[in-house]
């Protein structure tokens, strides 16, 4: 059964028609072509498939894309647009943070909630938000450097 959905992507609405149990990463992949959200475990387990809904990190391999039409959804794509998204990407790069870059875009997303919200995070913030997110080629040493490279100092 088609439902017709419209989804607030990276602050366009996007009309669709899904299946109802088609998930929200189905739906950016293969109808919307937006590939920054991988899929990897397809359990919720891995991060690779991030993105922002209501700002808020989610699955969207777990998540049914009828059921985020009311909410907006950021991907990877449009991290790029404000200046922490911009810091970010350039200290992951930098920083050596990227290494094969499947979890590159779950973990971007999942830090840029946290400064978002807590911009003075500090080493235990940031292993805590980043637990979630799984990295099968890195230690997460420069991943983790390269979060608390953007985050501000206490005090700042």
């Amino acid at each position: 059964m088609s439902i017709a959905c419209r989804l607030n992507v990276n602050g366009a609405i996007q009309s669709v028609e899904v299946d109802g149990a088609e998930t929200l990463l189905t739906t950016l992949r293969e109808r919307l072509a937006l590939l920054g959200a991988k899929r990897g475990c397809d359990q919720g387990v891995c991060g690779a498939c991030t993105v922002l809904m209501d700002g808020m990190p989610v699955r969207a391999c777990l998540s049914l894309a009828a059921n985020c039409a009311d909410s907006p959804l950021t991907t990877i794509e449009a991290l790029n647009r404000d200046a922490l998204g911009r810091d970010l990407q350039h200290a992951f790069v930098e920083l050596g943070a990227v290494q094969c870059g499947f979890c590159t875009s779950g973990m971007l997303l999942t830090a840029y909630a946290l400064l978002r919200d807590n911009p003075s995070a500090e080493l235990d913030d940031v292993r805590e938000a980043l637990s979630g997110n799984l990295c099968r080629c890195s230690g997460y040493r420069k991943i983790i450097d390269a979060v608390l490279h953007v985050a501000r100092p206490r005090g700042s």
